[in-house]
């Protein structure tokens, strides 16, 4: 709407000073016809509004004209600036949204505070994505969204691992994002379940409505959902020696919570080894994840995964041994 575009362009003179046409033509998607068109809307209007000709040149307000935000401290200032667009709040479709409103804090801010904003935000930068994580579509999040803001229910279809496809009714609690990733929180027959939003083949707005328990709270929910979870993803598990020099690794690779089993371990034997149980997603990545620790950790129990650990090490060096000329 044009008068939201307008304010946008005040806010923007206020909160950044002077800027051509062209920059706030770039920064509010619009032409710079347009955009000498509302510059004209806000003079007459009796914005204090002024344009200076030439490369230098630009839009500005008179400094007189300003709104101040009274009461931040500088660290509240510089944690507002701090502040980065969440990639998954792009796919929600609220990114706009939230530009816009922290322009709206900015222009408010003293002038004191406003001249650390571009430090900020060169100094932090927050990515909310892991390490080679593709984009995933997720067609049907702002329907979902919609949903979950409107209290209404939703059909949803989904095919399980090696199953057919399953359509349900739900009641969308929350939608959560992790690590990038969202998941849909819902609930069916008094039921919680949550569903990778990714995973959702169709999502459909249903007519009823639905209430939320009044004691239900979305953030303690997933926390303990969540550890549920890993633990379910830690059912596999081994008995180990790891060598001395190796101990300090483990919890770079299995989480400093490992570091309680290393302090309940009994004392080093003779050569400095110490015996622990490390949990595993399955008896696959049991041994994927063991191989690669090299001699730093040997498989005691259970004798089926030491076999395989073995198996795998001989089929390794046979296939090596045969080849040293050619990598000499």
């Amino acid at each position: 709407m044009r008068a939201d575009r307008l304010l946008s362009i005040l806010l923007l003179l206020q909160a950044r000073g002077r800027m051509t046409a062209r920059e706030l033509a770039e920064e509010l998607e619009v032409s710079e016809r347009t955009i000498y068109r509302d510059i004209d809307a806000l003079s007459i209007a009796g914005v204090p509004v002024y344009g200076e000709p030439g490369p230098e040149g630009g839009y500005a307000l008179l400094d007189s004209y300003r709104t101040q935000l009274t009461g931040l401290t500088e660290g509240e200032a510089r944690a507002l600036f701090m502040l980065s667009l969440p990639a998954p709040l792009e796919a929600l479709g609220v990114s706009q949204e939230l530009r816009s409103a922290l322009l709206k804090l900015s222009a408010a801010l003293p002038e004191a505070r406003r001249r650390d904003e571009e430090r900020a935000r060169q100094c932090f930068h927050l990515d909310s994505t892991w390490w080679r994580q593709g984009q995933e579509r997720v067609p049907h999040l702002r329907t979902v969204h919609q949903a979950v803001w409107q209290d209404r229910q939703i059909h949803i279809v989904y095919r399980p691992p090696f199953a057919v496809e399953i359509e349900r009714l739900v009641a969308p609690y929350g939608l959560v994002a992790k690590a990038g990733v969202w998941y849909l929180v819902c609930a069916r027959n008094e039921r919680l379940h949550v569903h990778r939003v990714s995973n959702l083949l169709d999502v459909r707005l249903a007519e009823e409505s639905f209430e939320r328990p009044a004691g239900f709270d979305l953030a303690s929910f997933w926390e303990a959902w969540c550890a549920e979870y890993e633990r379910f993803l830690s059912d596999f598990r081994a008995t180990v020696r790891v060598a001395p020099d190796f101990v300090p690794e483990l919890a770079r690779y299995f989480g400093h919570h490992v570091q309680s089993q290393v302090s309940r371990a009994g004392p080093p034997d003779a050569e400095g080894w110490i015996q622990v149980e490390l949990s595993f997603e399955s008896f696959e990545a049991a041994r994927d994840r063991l191989l690669g620790f090299g001699r730093g950790v040997e498989v005691l129990e259970p004798r089926a995964l030491q076999r395989s650990v073995l198996d795998f090490a001989e089929q390794i060096v046979d296939l090596y041994s045969h080849r040293r000329e050619a990598y000499e």
